[in-house]
């Protein structure tokens, strides 16, 4: 599975953390920054994450800023992406298991590492359910598509 991650300065060390617990469990990704705590932009970050993801070159991402807000508000603008903030396990479990979240999103400010760890290993083990869900997901491609079309 390819993984992408990006965070903006509020987001830098539990990113960092993140990655870490990615890496221990023998998990290869990308890191699209930012490299530092230095104030930056969320934009700029959720916007590469959330790209590569539409583009089908990552199956899925992470991102995280102060609230995580921000780059659910970003990374939702792109087609076949869903960015879902979860703030504890259960959300996590519910956005894989319903809505087939393929971008997490954390915050920073917020979550301290071992509740990001508890929801990160639920969202990443959880699978999509499909069934009637399923049938919701293809509404909103069908969403999409007349939006990029112009057609809505």
């Amino acid at each position: 599975m390819r993984i992408i991650i990006g965070a903006d300065h509020a987001g830098f060390r539990l990113k960092e953390s993140v990655k870490e617990i990615l890496n221990s469990w023998g998990i290869t990704i990308e890191d699209v920054g930012t490299k530092n705590d230095e104030p930056c932009d969320y934009p700029d970050f959720a916007v590469q994450v959330a790209i590569r993801i539409s583009r089908g070159e990552y199956d899925r991402g992470i991102l995280v800023c102060g609230s995580g807000a921000g780059m659910v508000i970003v990374a939702n603008r792109f087609p076949r992406v869903r960015a879902v903030l979860c703030m504890t396990e259960e959300m996590a479990r519910l956005a894989r298991r319903h809505n087939d979240a393929n971008c997490l999103v954390l915050a920073g400010r917020l979550q301290d590492p071992e509740v990001a760890k508890k929801i990160l290993h639920v969202w990443w083990e959880t699978p999509f359910e499909g069934g009637r869900h399923a049938k919701r997901l293809e509404k909103i491609a069908a969403i999409e598509d007349k939006i990029c079309t112009g057609r809505l």
